[in-house]
């Protein structure tokens, strides 16, 4: 997968005084495949607007990044945005690439311990792979993401490709990346579990 960062701008009406709500993923938080402003990155910065909830989304998302990079970039973003939500959606090309999923359950691991210790709220995206390597591999995989934040008592989004993954006409050619048709199912897979984290809307 090409390593394409995407960066979702927020509206000039929007306070730059609002807290941030940081989105540290791969591709399928980077817009992979799709035309800018469709993913659901940006349908999430949508529906916080129009639900009046006054955050800032900043969207940090690499296409191929893998739980190594995120562990590489998330202090400098964690410094320049001081965000009060960290959603980490990492993990998918580490089993791709048949990584050590010891290794990967410590990336990640890391990216929460250190997002907590700047004083965030972090919401934990779970992704499940194909049997490919295994039937160990791909049920170890699934749980280390429920590990990790059992862990550090952190928000858990157990698949975030749920009702999607068994839909083939919701992905692209490749059958890795979801359609523009799936992004609305995905954010609100990812809405359920966020919302507890977001605080009281505005009035």
């Amino acid at each position: 997968m090409p390593a394409a960062a995407q960066s979702q701008k927020t509206d000039a009406t929007q306070s730059s005084s609002a807290p941030v709500l940081l989105v540290l993923g791969d591709s399928l938080s980077a817009e992979y495949g799709l035309a800018r402003g469709t993913g659901w990155v940006a349908l999430l910065e949508r529906r916080l607007r129009e639900r009046k909830y006054d955050y800032r989304v900043v969207n940090a998302s690499i296409s191929g990044d893998t739980t190594s990079g995120g562990v590489s970039r998330l202090p400098a973003l964690l410094s320049q945005h001081r965000p009060r939500i960290v959603i980490v959606e990492l993990g998918s090309n580490d089993a791709l690439r048949g990584l050590s999923l010891q290794m990967t359950e410590q990336n990640l691991d890391k990216m929460v311990q250190a997002s907590q210790a700047a004083g965030a709220r972090v919401l934990l995206a779970g992704m499940q792979i194909p049997p490919n390597y295994g039937r160990d591999y791909t049920q170890r995989f699934q749980q280390l993401f429920a590990k990790v934040a059992q862990s550090r008592k952190v928000a858990l989004l157990p698949f975030l490709l749920e009702g999607v993954a068994e839909h083939i006409e919701l992905f692209q050619p490749d059958r890795l990346h979801p359609t523009e048709q799936a992004q609305p199912r995905i954010l609100d897979n990812v809405w359920r579990h966020l919302e507890p984290l977001l605080g009281p809307a505005n009035a």
